[in-house]
């Protein structure tokens, strides 16, 4: 069973999940008008990617006693101004949630809920992971700078971008 403050808490990471999505679809929805078909690919797929976060999040709160609230979301902003800027804003993005799953774990340990503890051990590591590929994305994004030619390379070759991070490899 859930105590109310991590239930609380819990929600609060729905909603966070949630608009991650919201804010990847609308990344996606830029990098398309630009002509960017390979970026607006890979960010449609990341916006599925973090609403399957928020459902499995559900799921859990409500298997465990609680009821997971679907909430308001803010509409994310619909102009990136350029690719660089919008890698930039992802990265950062990434950071931000990072420090949410980190907090929510914090949160975990004060209540002595290790079911939960265990059951985030897999958002802890996801987010390594998204902060390595979005890191790995603005690197790759810098290099090109102005060169169009680089730039449509990189937009045809970052569908099949994967970044394996250190928490994911069992021989470090």
């Amino acid at each position: 069973m859930l105590s109310k403050k991590l239930e609380k808490a819990l929600n609060t990471q729905i909603q966070i999940e949630a608009e991650s999505s919201q804010i990847y679809l609308s990344m996606a929805s830029w990098a398309e008008v630009k002509g960017l078909e390979g970026v607006a690919g890979f960010m449609y797929g990341h916006s599925d990617e973090e609403r399957m976060h928020m459902l499995k999040l559900v799921k859990y709160v409500n298997e465990r006693g609680g009821h997971a609230k679907i909430s308001q979301l803010k509409a994310p902003k619909i102009d990136f101004g350029t690719l660089p800027k919008m890698f930039q804003e992802l990265y950062e993005h990434e950071i931000f949630v990072s420090k949410s799953i980190n907090e929510l774990v914090h949160v975990t340990l004060e209540e002595k809920d290790y079911a939960t503890h265990n059951f985030l051990q897999w958002y802890v590591a996801e987010q390594i992971e998204e902060e390595a590929l979005a890191r790995t994305i603005l690197d790759k994004i810098n290099l090109i700078g102005n060169d169009k030619g680089g730039l449509y390379l990189f937009d045809r070759d970052i569908q099949q971008l994967t970044v394996e991070s250190a928490a994911s490899d069992p021989g470090v």
